[in-house]
């Protein structure tokens, strides 16, 4: 670190998480609700906060951090809510509809539902406008472009108050020149409209994809260019020595400047911190295996990392719109501690996704929710305290969540709330346990292999539970766990992926030359990009992979190759990584049929010095230190209450064992230790969790 502190800010859907860590190692966590309708209201409020905790003004705080880092839901709320931009689409002639053709494509899941509505369309298809000439796979102009018609859709924009074009060609990719060419024209007679091509969004091949994308861009840049410049000029205003980062669905930082025509990079911004996050806190414990699990007041977010390295997805549905642009694979399902509970129409208990958020919230906040929800549910179980005052200000309420889990979900169910409570907690694990199986065994990993990381405010009361049921032995809840994806922040570095198609035969006799020719192209840009971003070239790093496929399959496998000359052998050696993974996914592979590139990926990293680890030793208390007092819990469908004896977290000392069934409350989180689990407090300040039998 550069200077004293580093700040971390992750807007959630309940609360907004603030993590300032100090060049002495020590770190400390604000929250705050978030504001929705404005998102830097909650910014202005936590920075409130950690003013008045360090007795010191704002302005001083952030002139002396070398780096305020900011992972938004802007770009996702607007999406979710389909509050972007009027946008415009120009396209090669006879593809106006492929967007919503959608390559004949339904959702997993919803394939044979007849029923099944059709997506919401960005672009209506007025606003779609097909543009003659083509260029083809080779690059070689099959007919000119023709500009006429491109001037007539710009005069008809201009008519509709567009306020954002999107620009896609077939075969683009291959050569731009069309792209660009109806890029200088819209900027020209559309002065002051965002304007965005496919070949720069997403320079790979597959028609629908890059179209898709580039329109899913164009509807959020706007939007995203008007947040980033409040909150660039916000910390301006206070005198912000660096400039603010913003935090990438790739897992990697961007400068503000980048996020503004990039906004589909933005759409995953929150959760991807996470899997950094997780390695962190478990290296000192020797793993690079984790799954870590977020669970929040909306949602739960899983992502899976394998010997250090953290699953991408590229060319997938996110929200029904098919994006291509790489983004750290997290599955996000609407299980939070806000999730409604409630009795469907065939007597079926339903958990999510429909959430109570930060407004009114659960029924036990009494701001006005009426509904139960699973943060009820864990009160009525006894998992929190009864007496607890959350974020200073929310005085928790058992006997109106005890009546409002009676009243939906007990009676009209003919058991007793305390069934009830706990068939709410099995029903939100389970389906957590399928989120949790979707990231590794459909993708070829046990998750008996890994150890699961605890994040989130409300995942603690149920990280045992769900170790349980996927067969993981070790768990790891970090004392940052409420505010995970924000300390993931200030630990990560800045990172783009540079993007091609290269589609060849590859063996070892295959043009090579070509393929590093373009390899280093993409690597001379990124180069220079972080350069003009203040790195030096021994902080910079770079991963490369590419994307393979059988001769005569549809779909790709992702192999991750060795930086520098690629030759012969490092041929043989892609080859032999693309069967394993071909195998691993698909339980088969063909090592003697013929192999063909499709895609090249470049991504360069600039490293961002770390925070000091803070290391804490044994100071002589005991375990009775620490205990606070017991309470009545209940951990299985029977009804049988336990008493639980209850720990201060800030009390507990390193090194000593707590086994279940206990509770160790933290004050912005609880840690239910379940009957045949032991919980130390390791020097690193992160509690492992180890079962018994």
């Amino acid at each position: 670190m550069r200077s004293k502190y580093r700040l971390g800010v992750d807007a959630g859907g309940t609360f907004t998480d603030f993590v300032l860590a100090e060049n002495d190692g020590s770190i400390r966590v604000f929250k705050s609700p978030s504001t929705p309708e404005d998102g830097t209201i909650a910014i202005r409020h936590g920075l409130g906060q950690i003013a008045e905790a360090l007795n010191k003004p704002v302005s001083q705080i952030v002139q002396e951090c070398d780096l305020c880092i900011n992972g938004t839901t802007v770009a996702l709320n607007a999406l979710i809510e389909k509050k972007g931009v009027k946008v415009g689409l120009l396209c090669s002639h006879g593809h106006e509809d492929s967007i919503e053709i959608r390559l004949g494509h339904k959702e997993e899941g919803y394939r044979y539902e007849a029923d099944f509505p059709p997506a919401h369309m960005i672009v209506p298809r007025h606003l779609r406008r097909g543009i003659g000439g083509r260029f083809l796979a080779d690059g070689t102009e099959h007919s000119p472009l023709n500009e006429q018609q491109i001037r007539e859709a710009i005069a008809y924009f201009k008519e509709q108050e567009v306020e954002s074009v999107a620009i896609s060609f077939v075969w683009s990719v291959r050569n731009p020149a069309h792209e660009r060419r109806a890029r200088e024209l819209v900027q020209q007679f559309l002065p002051g409209v965002f304007v965005c091509t496919g070949s720069e969004v997403y320079p790979q091949i597959r028609e629908y994809t890059r179209t898709s994308t580039t329109i899913v861009n164009a509807y959020l840049s706007p939007v995203m260019r008007r947040y980033v410049e409040r909150i660039d000029d916000y910390f301006k205003g206070l005198g912000a020595r660096y400039p603010v980062r913003y935090f990438q669905s790739n897992g990697g930082l961007a400068i503000g400047e980048a996020m503004q025509g990039r906004a589909v990079n933005a759409i995953n911004s929150g959760p991807a911190s996470a899997p950094q996050a997780g390695l962190y806190v478990a290296r000192p414990f020797g793993i690079d295996n984790v799954i870590t699990v977020d669970m929040g007041g909306t949602s739960f977010d899983i992502t899976l990392t394998k010997d250090s390295h953290t699953n991408l997805s590229k060319d997938i549905d996110f929200l029904r719109y098919r994006i291509g642009v790489p983004m750290i694979q997290v599955e996000t399902l609407g299980a939070g501690g806000g999730s409604i509970c409630q009795v469907d129409e065939y007597g079926m208990l339903q958990v999510g996704p429909e959430s109570a958020g930060a407004t009114p919230g659960p029924v036990c906040y009494g701001k006005g929710g009426t509904r139960p929800t699973v943060t009820d549910a864990n009160l009525v179980l006894g998992y929190l305290n009864p007496d607890a005052v959350l974020g200073g200000t929310i005085r928790l309420n058992r006997e109106a969540a005890w009546q409002a889990v009676k009243k939906h979900v007990a009676d009209p169910l003919g058991i007793s709330v305390e069934k009830a409570a706990y068939g709410i907690s099995t029903i939100v694990n389970l389906n957590m346990v399928n989120g949790i199986r979707r990231v590794s065994i459909e993708r070829g990993y046990d998750p008996r292999d890994f150890a699961l990381v605890c994040a989130g405010g409300a995942a603690g009361m149920h990280i045992t539970a769900l170790a349980e049921e996927i067969g993981s032995r070790t768990v790891l809840v970090p004392k940052v766990a409420s505010v995970f994806c924000a300390f993931g922040q200030i630990i990560s570095d800045v990172r783009y992926n540079y993007l091609a198609s290269e589609p060849m035969p590859i063996h070892r006799e295959a043009d090579l030359s070509t393929l590093n020719a373009r390899f280093h192209e993409l690597e001379r840009q990124g180069t220079e990009h972080l350069l003009a971003d203040g790195f030096q070239l021994g902080d910079i790093g770079l991963g490369r992979s590419v994307e393979m496929r059988y001769q005569g399959q549809i779909h790709e496998c992702p192999v991750e190759i060795p930086g520098g000359e690629i030759t012969p052998e490092t041929v043989d050696a892609m080859l032999a990584a693309f069967h394993r993974r071909h195998e691993e996914l698909y339980t088969y592979s063909e090592p003697g049929n013929p192999v063909e590139l499709v895609n090249i990926e470049s991504t360069l990293t600039g490293r961002v010095s770390k925070p000091p680890v803070q290391h804490r030793t044994p100071v002589g208390k005991t375990l009775a230190d620490a205990l606070t007092g017991h309470r009545p819990m209940l951990f299985d469908a029977d009804g049988h209450w336990v008493e639980t004896g209850v720990y201060s977290g800030e009390r507990l000392d390193v090194g000593l064992e707590i086994v279940g069934p206990a509770v160790v409350e933290e004050p912005t989180t609880n840690i239910v230790v379940r009957p045949g689990w032991c919980l130390v407090l390791e020097p690193n300040n992160c509690y492992r969790l180890t079962r018994l039998k």
